[in-house]
């Protein structure tokens, strides 16, 4: 097994992408709008997925937020909201959020679930700062730490009561990036003493079974590289101060914020630290250099991986209800 999370071309595979994947055997898959169509189609995909590898616990990634970061949507499946609609109403009423919240994980993790999908790239737990980039700002669940926290350990339950792993996002923190880095690489130059607040959610949830690294530079801790190819940040921070031990994977590498080629930077990932490296965009070329670079995935890699996935059981709950309850909650704002 290699440790990269590869994505897909279109709505069902092609021979070359059957072919490719049973020969490299990818730790797992993420899916985008572009494979998406109905509910009967992306199930196939799935299934597909499992049958290459004969792996029922196979990782099958999705970015469903809620908000704009929401792969899946209508008219196949209703909307969700975003993080500031839950952030609005722990203002007033923090028990009503996080039981809002946790009602719509386990929404969110049914809907996954009844289509093969097993894990869910949320919740994003950076504390949000006046100048945070839009990219991130718009789905925050807030700027006071113990209240994302909150929100985002609502998050992580109801999606494992629906049956599907959470992914805590962006370690250790994106909050202060001014730019976004899908675009650009981001440089922050607070104090370690300052970035203790962005640290705070990912150390009160520093047992969420899956994290994934942020493409940012902190100069308080190196400031030669970003966050994802640091193993001072991964070992010393992620590792150490936040005591992070569930599988870590990079955000995409094919964002802008890292240069080099696919290959380079998805071993200068697994070299850093990283358990597993994300690439998204299914380019055959580069997806066949990164399987040509990375070796095996290593033993505790992979017994984190393995101890991700067996983290949830069977799905549970009635998605109306679950659905009815989020909305009667969010009302009260």
């Amino acid at each position: 097994m290699k440790p990269v999370i590869f994505g897909i071309a279109g709505p069902t595979l092609t021979p070359d992408e059957r072919a490719f994947f049973a020969e490299a055997e990818p730790a797992g898959y993420i899916l985008f709008k572009r494979n998406i169509q109905t509910r009967a189609q992306v199930r196939a995909l799935t299934d597909s997925l499992r049958d290459i590898t004969g792996r029922a616990d196979l990782p099958i990634l999705i970015d469903q937020e809620g908000g704009r970061v929401a792969r899946m949507g209508s008219p196949e499946w209703p909307a969700f909201p975003a993080g500031p609609a839950f952030a609005a109403l722990y203002d007033i009423a923090p028990m009503s959020a996080i039981q809002a919240m946790r009602a719509n994980g386990q929404a969110l993790g049914l809907m996954l679930g009844e289509v093969g999908i097993t894990v869910d790239c949320a919740p994003i737990i950076d504390v949000a700062q006046p100048d945070t980039t839009e990219a991130i700002s718009c789905r925050t669940y807030g700027a006071e730490p113990m209240q994302v926290a909150a929100l985002g350990r609502a998050m992580l339950e109801g999606l494992a009561a629906g049956g599907v792993v959470g992914v805590v996002k962006h370690m250790p923190g994106h909050g202060r990036a001014k730019v976004d880095s899908h675009h650009l690489l981001p440089t922050v130059t607070a104090s370690a003493d300052e970035l203790a607040v962005d640290l705070e959610p990912f150390r009160t949830l520093s047992h969420a079974p899956m994290g994934m690294t942020s493409h940012i530079v902190f100069e308080a801790w190196d400031a030669e590289r970003p966050a994802t190819l640091s193993p001072t940040v991964i070992a010393d921070v992620i590792r150490g101060a936040i005591g992070f031990d569930g599988l870590l994977m990079t955000d995409d590498i094919d964002m802008k914020a890292l240069s080099g080629t696919a290959g380079e930077k998805a071993a200068g990932a697994i070299a850093a630290g990283c358990d597993l490296v994300l690439d998204c965009w299914a380019r055959m070329d580069e997806m066949v250099e990164i399987a040509g670079r990375l070796g095996p995935i290593g033993d505790a890699a992979r017994v984190r991986l393995d101890r991700a996935m067996a983290s949830v059981g069977a799905l549970e709950g009635d998605f109306a209800e679950l659905i009815a309850r989020r909305d009667a909650f969010l009302a009260l704002v």
